[in-house]
């Protein structure tokens, strides 16, 4: 068996319902992947420093306030920042259709609004997730770069 697909599910800003990322963690899970919820709503640079020490495959950005046309760009950049350019990001939320192509050029690979059956976030993950294993061109890869891991996300 090859190496487990690693997944952060991070609500930002100040979201307070999360029940769509438990339900998304789960199906995560169920298919087995490895996955760091985090517990509390997160900001750009919490949800950039725990994927750059968890050494994630997958960021799934969720938010319901309205605030995705800022934090989630923010997130992309701070992680391409961090160097993380193989990470695929993925959002969820109420987000307008208008919106996703400015997402999208932002660095979101797609976005998923409620109501998606997980069983389609689950084959996104698994059809888009790079070659973890290769190198940035640094010669380094990113695992080697680690720093102590915060204490805010829980793996289940």
């Amino acid at each position: 068996m090859g190496k487990r697909i690693r997944v952060l599910v991070a609500r930002l800003g100040l979201d307070k319902y999360d029940h769509g990322a438990e339900i998304v963690a789960r199906s995560f899970r169920c298919a087995g992947f490895e996955v760091l919820l985090c517990e509390i709503p997160q900001t750009p640079e919490q949800v950039a420093e725990v994927a750059l020490q968890e050494d994630v495959d997958v960021v799934t950005l969720l938010l319901l306030s309205g605030m995705h046309n800022t934090l989630f760009p923010k997130t992309v950049m701070l992680l391409r920042d961090k160097g993380m350019n193989d990470v695929l990001v993925i959002g969820g939320g109420i987000i307008p259709q208008d919106d996703v192509s400015g997402l999208r050029e932002a660095g979101v690979a797609t976005v998923f609004v409620p109501g998606t059956p997980t069983i389609d976030i689950v084959e996104f993950v698994k059809a888009n997730v790079l070659n973890r294993n290769s190198c940035d061109g640094s010669g380094i890869r990113r695992g080697d770069r680690l720093k102590p891991v915060l204490p805010s996300p829980y793996i289940i």
